[in-house]
């Protein structure tokens, strides 16, 4: 008989909560793990929390970490859903609240060698797109870009609802090889910025910065010399399943090789 993994748990403790959109019901919530000095994980990886329902059955339910690694603390990002008992119970916490969890989990990481990136979100997506953010661009400490270009095309329907907006504004401020687009599906009347989907949005950064196969096929896409010398692009998708298969098949008609498509659904 096969036996079963045993995971280790530890204690969250909510130390700040913020609402980002009144409309939704979504917060941005930050975590201490008190039992450690020092909760290590790779930005864009993700932690299962675990809580009992009022039926006494064990829940568990995945969050991608919306911060990089930072002590012995962590961000997400949930919004509230009708009727979903995760999303409610971590919406309704109240700071010096816990829950256990287990993790760092996950594969949605930073690839070596780093190379110019596409950064495409939608939703609660844009929270390991945010870690990915952090980690590059440290506000404390040094730059980790290695001056690499990073566009982060964030899509939603409307403007009450682009998360964290004030962060990568500020964040494409101060570095000139980082692009922050947002666009949105139901813009008012007076929004100035980019609309309609991400994907149309990917196409055009794609035009411009057109991407070269390695010369020797797709087989050599693995090795940094090549990397280097075709100006090859990484691309990061998060977020619904149908806006990651529409991408994922939009790069692969321009010929991206898949090594270089990393991605992450919800659905």
């Amino acid at each position: 008989m096969r036996g079963t993994v045993e995971r280790k748990t530890y204690t969250a403790r909510l130390s700040s909560k913020l609402l980002l959109s009144e409309r939704v019901q979504c917060y941005h919530l930050e975590f201490e793990v008190p039992e450690l000095e020092t909760f290590s994980f790779d930005a864009g990886q993700f932690v299962s929390m675990v809580a009992v329902d009022s039926r006494g059955k064990h829940q568990t339910r995945a969050y991608s970490i919306a911060s990089a690694p930072k002590g012995n603390r962590f961000d997400i990002c949930v919004n509230r859903v009708e009727g979903g008992f995760f999303s409610n119970l971590l919406c309704d916490l109240e700071p010096g609240a816990t829950l256990e969890f287990h993790g760092p989990h996950g594969l949605f990481v930073l690839r070596p060698p780093l190379l110019d990136t596409v950064l495409i979100a939608t939703g609660t997506g844009i929270a390991p797109m945010r870690g990915f953010v952090q980690h590059l661009f440290p506000s404390a400490d040094q730059d980790r870009s290695e001056g690499r270009r990073f566009w982060l095309i964030y899509g939603t329907r409307y403007e009450s609802e682009i998360y964290y907006r004030r962060y990568f504004e500020k964040t494409a401020a101060e570095h000139p090889n980082f692009h922050y687009l947002p666009t949105l599906s139901r813009p008012h009347e007076g929004w100035e910025g980019l609309r309609g989907y991400v994907q149309s949005h990917v196409k055009e950064i794609l035009q411009q910065h057109p991407v070269m196969l390695p010369e020797h096929g797709p087989e050599s896409a693995g090795s940094v010399a090549d990397c280097q010398k075709t100006h090859q692009l990484r691309a990061y998708i998060c977020g619904l399943n149908d806006m990651v298969s529409a991408n994922r098949e939009q790069l692969k008609e321009l010929g991206w090789d898949r090594k270089y498509i990393h991605f992450e659904r919800y659905d």
